[in-house]
């Protein structure tokens, strides 16, 4: 680091950018070492930011810029901003899967409150935002990644006899049972062979280099949520719920369940609070209101945000082209986008993983 006069040298600046927040996290960017490499010299600043997650660059170039512009001395402000993302740990004795970063799986207490339609417009969320993001349909009984993705007619190929290849869709790698049997072909197994099923599914498909794994978890707290959530690497979990009371109750069973084998509750999406008459414009709360809110105030974990009764978005997810992906402008895809911002900061908020710092210790007798 080199500065060419004392009223602008680097601790002046670190000064500067500290009484910066990342307006998603709250926090600055120097207390949390998000800052790298920062040189003054001619008048001219560069640093580059590590902000740990899918984020816009423009609007936090621009915070910062601004700070640094205000210095006396400042002619020009050259900010790079990373798009790396870090693995975080997970629960200890368990592996992370090669080449996938982070886990998370997408939970609801009970069926119907359109979990699989959320977890898919968050995949598709965060890869819009440039992460690379793969998708493994969990529900062994009934996969609906298929026809929600458009790739109902696809087969994963394999090149070794050993592995299967995630098949692509709207830039997402993906695996599901549903793409290895029929549609009308019913799954009768019982937990602990379903729960064998997908663990082959997760660590026997060849994904790459990702920086983030969706898990669309079946419904309820069984045999294969619970085997998932002990053994595979979850860095996280997402509940999803509609404001219902009974509904509420499920869901609240659920994030108990994550709590207890120590996987870290990232937050809450509210499904179905709202509906719109799309005749007169009324809204009405059918399923009731506030639900989402409350249990996160309960348990202390984050609202991620909540969606409208929307028949657009069943429509899409049907159709094979998920509101993201086949209408990225529109309001109720803003909305998707700003919980897969707030899922990949609260996952940004976890220790990072560090067992690749720690050297195999072998003994040897004599």
């Amino acid at each position: 680091m080199t500065s060419d006069s004392a009223t602008l040298s680097v601790q002046c600046i670190n000064d500067a950018l500290q009484a910066v927040p990342d307006p998603n996290t709250g926090k600055d960017f120097v207390s949390t070492r998000r800052i790298r490499g920062l040189t003054v010299e001619a008048g001219t600043v560069r640093f580059e930011v590590e902000p740990g997650y899918p984020v816009r660059r423009e609007p936090i170039r621009k915070l910062l810029a601004e700070a640094v512009q205000t210095l006396t001395g400042v002619e020009r402000v050259e900010i790079e901003i990373s798009g790396r993302i870090l693995a975080r740990a997970v629960k200890n004795g368990v592996k992370l899967l090669p080449s996938v970063k982070n886990v998370i799986a997408v939970a609801s207490g009970k069926g119907g409150v359109g979990k699989s339609t959320t977890a898919v417009n968050l995949a598709l969320a965060l890869a819009a935002e440039g992460a690379s993001v793969g998708m493994l349909d969990a529900d062994i009984y009934g996969p609906s990644l298929p026809q929600m993705l458009g790739i109902d007619a696809c087969k994963p190929e394999s090149f070794d006899g050993k592995t299967m290849e995630p098949v692509q869709a709207h830039g997402l790698q993906v695996m599901s049972v549903g793409l290895l049997v029929g549609d009308d072909t019913p799954m009768i197994w019982r937990g602990p062979m379903a729960a064998k099923a997908l663990t082959q599914l997760m660590t026997e498909t060849r994904w790459r280099d990702l920086d983030y794994l969706v898990v669309d978890l079946p419904p309820g707290t069984g045999d294969i949520q619970l085997t998932l959530a002990q053994s595979a690497p979850l860095t996280g979990a997402v509940i999803v719920t509609t404001p219902q009371d009974i509904a509420l109750i499920d869901a609240r069973k659920g994030l108990k369940m994550f709590e207890k084998v120590n996987v870290p509750v990232l937050g809450v999406v509210e499904n179905m609070g709202i509906h719109i008459c799309s005749g007169c414009g009324r809204e009405e709360h059918i399923f009731g209101a506030g639900g989402g809110q409350k249990i996160c105030n309960d348990y202390g974990v984050p609202f991620l945000g909540a969606l409208p009764l929307d028949l657009k978005i069943r429509e899409e997810a049907d159709s094979g082209a998920p509101t993201v992906a086949s209408d990225p402008e529109s309001r109720i895809a803003e909305i998707y986008r700003d919980i897969a911002l707030k899922t990949a900061v609260a996952l940004a908020g976890i220790p990072r993983d560090m067992s690749h710092k720690f050297p195999n210790v072998v003994v040897k007798n004599g």
